[in-house]
C-alpha cells in the first residue's frame, strides 16, 4: 500500500488539514491531507482570524503528563506519547486504558520496530484549533525524538467543545538525520485496554466490540472479545475472499470496545476511504491492543516528513451506537453530510429474488394481486435481468423486445413502484463467470478499453464477483454512469435502485489515467455513487436508492449517497438487529433501514445450498427497520417451495405487514437506551408520536436456529418522563396495565420477542 494523496477533483470531500500536520502542501484553498514526504510546509497568507469563542476545555500539566479536560471527559498525554481517555461520570473517572509504559505511536523502519519516542511535555504548545470543526476547543502539540532511529515526531491532540468526548490525534514523523530511512509502517493512537480497570472481577479482555471492517460475507462485526483473538480490520481497499465472490472491502473506519459502564473507540475521521487498518489483538496477559496503522512503504530522505491522517479516540457510556453516532456527526461537520430521506424509503418492499436468476416479467407481474392484498407498493427486479455487467441491457431470453419497460408500465398501472438491481463499475472482460452466468466481454470494454482499472502488471484489476472495473476517477466514466442512471430512471421509468455487492474498487495503475496515486480510483469511488444518487433524485424526488455491502458493514466511500440503508444479507435475526442499530447511529435516529428479506432471518446451509426459511418480522419492526420479503406466489413447484407464500405464511405476513403499516415505527426516533451485550433481555426503544415502543428479545433468540426461546423476568422501560403509562403488547393485544415512572418495571414471560407500546395517561 502507498500513502493517501488526494486529487484536485476531490477537494470538496477532503478535509482541511493544513494546521493539523507538519508536512501538508496547500494547493489553492485546500487540496487536503496527503500523507507523504515534503521538505518544507507551504503556508498560505490569510487575514488574521477573529478571536475564538470561549472554551470550557482546560489544559493542565503535571510532572509526567498533560491533561485536557472537558465537562465529560479527560484525555492525558504521557511522555511516551500514549493518549489515554477517561469518562467523567458520577464523580468517577472511568477508563479502559492501561498503558503501563507503552508508546502511543510506533514505526517500523527497515523491518525493525521503533517504539522509543520520548516527548517533551514541558515545552508543549497550546493553541486554538482550526478547520471545519470550529475554533472552540484546545490543541496541544508536543515534540518528540527516537534515540534509536534519529527520527523526530510531532504529536498533536485536539479536543473541541462541540465533541467533548472525542480527541483527535495526528502525528508527523521527520527524518532529521543524514541518511535515507525506509519507512515501512506507522501506528498511531495505540491503546492497551483492560476491562478489569472498571470491574475487578473481569478478565482484561471481557468486553464487547464493534469492528467496522468489510472482510468476509456473513461475519459478525459485533461480538465479545475472545481470550485469543487477532483481526487486522483492513479499511478502504478490496479484501480477497474465497469463492466466486472474489473480493469485499471498504468498511467504516471505526473499532469500538465497551463494558457495562464505559467504552472506548478509535478510528480515523478523514472523509475519504483511506487505505489503512485498525488491528486488534488480545495479548497473552489478556489485555487488548488496538491502533490505527498505515503502511507508507516509502523512503524518507533527510529532511522529509511523513504526516498521518487524523485519527480519533472516543470515550463514552453505552455500546457501539455512541461512537458511531459521534463519528457520523464529525464527518458531517467535515463536509460529508447525511442525505435526506424520502417518504418512499419507509415503504414495505417485495423483491423478485425469490424467483432467482431467471425471473420473467410474467412471474414478477403475477405477484401483483398478492402485493396489493398485503399492502405492499414497492417491487424490486433483482439480479440477472441483464445481458452482461457493464452494458446493462435486458436479457434477450427473459426480457426481449422492450418487455422490461412494459413490465414497469404495468406495475405503475397497479400503483406499484419498482427498483432495479445493478452493480456500478463492474464490467466483463472474459473469465469464468459468477454462479450461472458466464462472462463475455462488455461492449463498453470493447469501445473504451482505456477506461479499465489496471493492476501493477497492466492487467484488468478485479473487483467483487471477479469482474473487471471501470476507473471511477476518469471523468468519462462518471459521465457514463450518469447516462446509465438516466436510462434506468427516465427512459425505462424505474423508481430507484438496488445497488448490490457494493464494497470498494481496486487501486489503478493505468498509465493513461495519469493518476497522482494508484489509490485515486479508491478515493474517487464515491463520485460514481454521488452521481447516481443526485441524478436519480433530480429525476424522481420520491425515488429510493439503496446500496448493499452484502454480508458486511458499508463503506464510507458511498455511505452518504443512499437514502435507504439495508442490513445486507444478514445471516439470521441477530445480525438484522445489530445492523439496524449500526445504521441508525451512522445515518440518524430516523434513518430508513431496510431489514432485507425476512426470509433471511433463518438460514439453513448459508455456505452451500442455502435455504432461506425465516419469518421473523419482529427483529426489523421492533428496532425501527423497514420490512421486506421475497416470497414467490403462486406456487411454482419444488424449486421455489422454501419461499412460496403458503396460506399459513400468508396470514403471518398479513399480520406483520399490517402492524408495520399501522405503526410505522421506522419513522420514529431510535433511542439508544440499552447496552448491547449487557442488558438482558436484549432491548430496543423507539419514540414516535408521543409514545414509546419497546422490543425485547430472548437472550439466545436467533431465528436462524429455528428454536424458540423463552424468557421470564423483569424488564425496565427506560426513557420515559415522570408520570403514569399504559402498556400494551401491540402484537398480541395483551394489556400490561399501568406503570409509574421512575419505577417503570414489568414482570414478563415471553417466547422469542415481546413488543410493547407505552402511552402516557
Amino acid at each position: 500500500m502507498k500513502a493517501y494523496p488526494g486529487r484536485a477533483n476531490r477537494n470538496r470531500r477532503f478535509p482541511i488539514a493544513s494546521l493539523l500536520f507538519a508536512a501538508i502542501v496547500l494547493l489553492g484553498l485546500a487540496l487536503g491531507w496527503s500523507g507523504g514526504c515534503s521538505k518544507k510546509p507551504v503556508a498560505e497568507s490569510a487575514p488574521a482570524p477573529a478571536a475564538p469563542p470561549p472554551s470550557s476545555i482546560r489544559v493542565s500539566s503535571g510532572g509526567d503528563s498533560i491533561s485536557i479536560q472537558t465537562p465529560t471527559a479527560e484525555f492525558t498525554i504521557a511522555p511516551a506519547g500514549y493518549v489515554a481517555a477517561k469518562l467523567l461520570s458520577n464523580q468517577q473517572k472511568l477508563s479502559l486504558d492501561d498503558p503501563a509504559n507503552d508508546s502511543g505511536s510506533t514505526v517500523v523502519i527497515g523491518g525493525k520496530e521503533v517504539k522509543d519516542f520520548a516527548f517533551d511535555l514541558a515545552n508543549a504548545k497550546t493553541s486554538v484549533p482550526e478547520g471545519k470543526l470550529g475554533r472552540r476547543g484546545q490543541r496541544v502539540e508536543v515534540q518528540g525524538k527516537s534515540p534509536s532511529s534519529g527520527l523526530e515526531a510531532t504529536l498533536a491532540v485536539e479536543v473541541h467543545d462541540d465533541f467533548p468526548n472525542v480527541a483527535f490525534v495526528s502525528s508527523s514523523i521527520r527524518n532529521n538525520g543524514s541518511r535515507d530511512i525506509a519507512l515501512d509502517q506507522v501506528d498511531i493512537d495505540r491503546h492497551r485496554l483492560n476491562a478489569g480497570l472498571v470491574d475487578a472481577k473481569s478478565a482484561p479482555n471481557r468486553m464487547w466490540s464493534f469492528h467496522g471492517a468489510s472482510i468476509q460475507w456473513g461475519k459478525d462485526n459485533v461480538f465479545e472479545i475472545p481470550k485469543k483473538f487477532q483481526q487486522q480490520n483492513q479499511m478502504g481497499s478490496m479484501v480477497e475472499v474465497k469463492g466466486d465472490l472474489g473480493r469485499v472491502g471498504g468498511g467504516i473506519p471505526v473499532v469500538a470496545f465497551w463494558t457495562r459502564s464505559v467504552g472506548e473507540a478509535i478510528g480515523h475521521v478523514e472523509t475519504l476511504p483511506l487505505v489503512l487498518s485498525i488491528p486488534v489483538k488480545t495479548e497473552s496477559d489478556g489485555r487488548v491492543d488496538a491502533s490505527v496503522r498505515m503502511l507508507p512503504n516509502r523512503v524518507l530522505k533527510p529532511g522529509d516528513t511523513y504526516a498521518t491522517p487524523r485519527s480519533f479516540m472516543a470515550i463514552y457510556a453505552g455500546d457501539y451506537y455512541e461512537p458511531l453516532r459521534m463519528y457520523s456527526d464529525v464527518i458531517d461537520r467535515e463536509g460529508l453530510a447525511k442525505s435526506t430521506t424520502t417518504n418512499e424509503d419507509y415503504a414495505v418492499s417485495w423483491c423478485g429474488w425469490g424467483y432467482l436468476a431467471d425471473v420473467t416479467p410474467k412471474q414478477m407481474l403475477g405477484t401483483v394481486p398478492k402485493l396489493k392484498e398485503l399492502g405492499i407498493h414497492w417491487a424490486t427486479l433483482d439480479d440477472r435481468w441483464f445481458n452482461n455487467y457493464g452494458d446493462w441491457q435486458p436479457r434477450a431470453d427473459t426480457f426481449p423486445d422492450g418487455e422490461i419497460q412494459k413490465m414497469v408500465e404495468q406495475f405503475h398501472a397497479q400503483g406499484i413502484k419498482v427498483q432495479l438491481w445493478w452493480l456500478p463499475l463492474a464490467v466483463e472482460d472474459g473469465g469464468p463467470g459468477y454462479e450461472s452466468h458466464n462472462y463475455g466481454i462488455s461492449q463498453v470494454v470493447k469501445d473504451h478499453p482505456d477506461w479499465l482499472v489496471l493492476d501493477k502488471n497492466g492487467k484488468p484489476a478485479k473487483m467483487t464477483r471477479n469482474l473487471a472495473t471501470l476507473c471511477p476517477a476518469v471523468p468519462e466514466v462518471q459521465e457514463y454512469y450518469k447516462q446509465l442512471t438516466q436510462r434506468f430512471i427516465h427512459d425505462w421509468d424505474f423508481d430507484g435502485h438496488k445497488l448490490d455487492n457494493i464494497y470498494s474498487v481496486p487501486a489503478c495503475y493505468n498509465p493513461k489515467h495519469h493518476h497522482k496515486s494508484p489509490l485515486d480510483s479508491v478515493y474517487a469511488m464515491g463520485e460514481i455513487y454521488k452521481t447516481i444518487f443526485e441524478t436519480t433524485r433530480a429525476l424522481k424526488s420520491e425515488s429510493v436508492t439503496q446500496s448493499c455491502p452484502c454480508g458486511t458493514p458499508p463503506s464510507i466511500a458511498w455511505l452518504r449517497y443512499i437514502d435507504q440503508a439495508v442490513t445486507a444479507d444478514p445471516v439470521g435475526s441477530v445480525q438484522v438487529r445489530q445492523r439496524v442499530k449500526m445504521y441508525k447511529a451512522l445515518l440518524g435516529p430516523r434513518a430508513a433501514v431496510y431489514g432485507d428479506h425476512v426470509e433471511l432471518t433463518r438460514i439453513q446451509n448459508p455456505d452451500r445450498n442455502e435455504r432461506d426459511l425465516g419469518s421473523d418480522f419482529a427483529s426489523t419492526l421492533g428496532t425501527g427497520g423497514v420490512l421486506g420479503t421475497k416470497f414467490a406466489w403462486p406456487d411454482y413447484g419444488p424449486k421455489l417451495s422454501d419461499v412460496y407464500l403458503t396460506p399459513e405464511k400468508e396470514e403471518h405476513w398479513k399480520k406483520w405487514i399490517g402492524l408495520y403499516n399501522k405503526e410505522m415505527l421506522s419513522r420514529g426516533a431510535f433511542k439508544n437506551l440499552y447496552v448491547y451485550g449487557y442488558d438482558v433481555p436484549e432491548a430496543y426503544a423507539i419514540e414516535k408520536d408521543g409514545a414509546m415502543y419497546y422490543a425485547f428479545f430472548a437472550p439466545s433468540y436467533d431465528s436462524k436456529k429455528n428454536a424458540s426461546q423463552n424468557w421470564s423476568g423483569e424488564v425496565e422501560l427506560r426513557g420515559l418522563e415522570p408520570g403514569k403509562y399504559h402498556v400494551v403488547d401491540y402484537v398480541n393485544n395483551k394489556d400490561y396495565g399501568i406503570v409509574t415512572v421512575p419505577e417503570a418495571r414489568l414482570k414478563v414471560d415471553f417466547t422469542d420477542n415481546l413488543l410493547l407500546e407505552a402511552t402516557k395517561q
